[in-house]
């Protein structure tokens, strides 16, 4: 096996393993039956590059011996672990910005308010894009009217850090002033540039752990919207259909699938309706 030394601060120098063919292969397998996400043999780097400073944590040098410890662990914590590490998780604020803007003129004024409107954010990742969701509805009907969303990822760490809400803004993120004033506080001095979403905003969100390729239980039905988007694009064709046909199930009639402009419903279902690119409507 080649390896590699890398200096430690602390303690002695850990000797960086190199992954081979069969150790990614069994890495790529297990993501794939846990999580549903097809790895592709380019991404062999990624994964040894993010696994690597799990094993110097844990003072290992092998992989085998990782992958064995994970698939030993009965209390699947590592699993989860592992989970976390090789899941994919960019998001920032207002991302594809044409969605929110369909969402405030031609969906959210066509709903009662005084309806239990309900948005199921289904790969909510640090939390940007649920507060956005969430903005824009309080902008809309206003903070006190009757709506919710839940918002769920299969990674426990992007989880802590959504729940808290509170964000470093830089140059990718666009949250509308009039938004950022309404539902934000704003750090001053050392804290400039950090905004923390305001407690009325977190409140209308549950946050939940959430296997998309697992059970998901009486909650997650009769949304009037569903947002999966930069999602199906990790999975392959057979996932891709059965995701889409429970989505369609968890969804009301008439109601909205919002993917991202990456992706797209051809050939996966004839449960809905393209409205525009990226934006789909249940019609059975």
């Amino acid at each position: 096996m080649i390896s590699q030394k890398i200096p430690a601060m602390d303690g002695p120098t850990f000797i960086r393993p190199q992954l081979s063919d069969a150790e990614f292969e069994l890495f790529r397998r297990f993501i794939m039956d846990n999580a549903g996400i097809s790895l592709s043999p380019v991404k062999k780097s990624l994964v040894e590059n993010r696994l690597s400073k799990r094993l110097r944590d844990l003072g290992m040098n092998s992989f085998k011996n990782y992958y064995q410890r994970v698939m030993n662990d009965v209390s699947r914590n590592e699993a989860q672990t592992l989970i976390d590490l090789l899941t994919t998780n960019e998001t920032y604020f207002f991302r594809e910005p044409q969605h929110f803007d369909y969402l405030r003129n031609h969906i959210i004024t066509k709903l009662s308010p005084a309806n239990d409107i309900s948005i199921w954010c289904a790969a909510s990742s640090t939390g940007e894009e649920p507060y956005s969701l969430a903005m824009t509805l309080a902008d809309t009907l206003g903070i006190s009217a009757k709506w919710r969303i839940i918002a769920t990822d299969i990674n426990t760490e992007v989880l802590k850090t959504a729940v808290a809400g509170k964000y470093t803004l830089c140059e990718k993120d666009a949250i509308p002033e009039k938004l950022l004033t309404s539902y934000c506080l704003k750090g001053v001095r050392s804290q400039e540039g950090v905004i923390l979403v305001d407690k009325s905003i977190r409140e209308h969100i549950k946050y939940e752990q959430l296997n998309l390729m697992g059970e998901w239980g009486d909650n997650y039905k009769n949304f009037d919207i569903i947002f999966i988007r930069n999602v199906m694009i990790y999975f392959d064709l057979p996932t891709r259909k059965k995701l889409v046909n429970r989505l369609a199930s968890s969804i009301k009639k008439d109601g909205y699938l919002f993917i991202s402009h990456s992706e797209t419903l051809h050939n996966l279902t004839n449960r809905f309706k393209l409205i525009q690119p990226s934006i789909y409507q249940r019609i059975d």
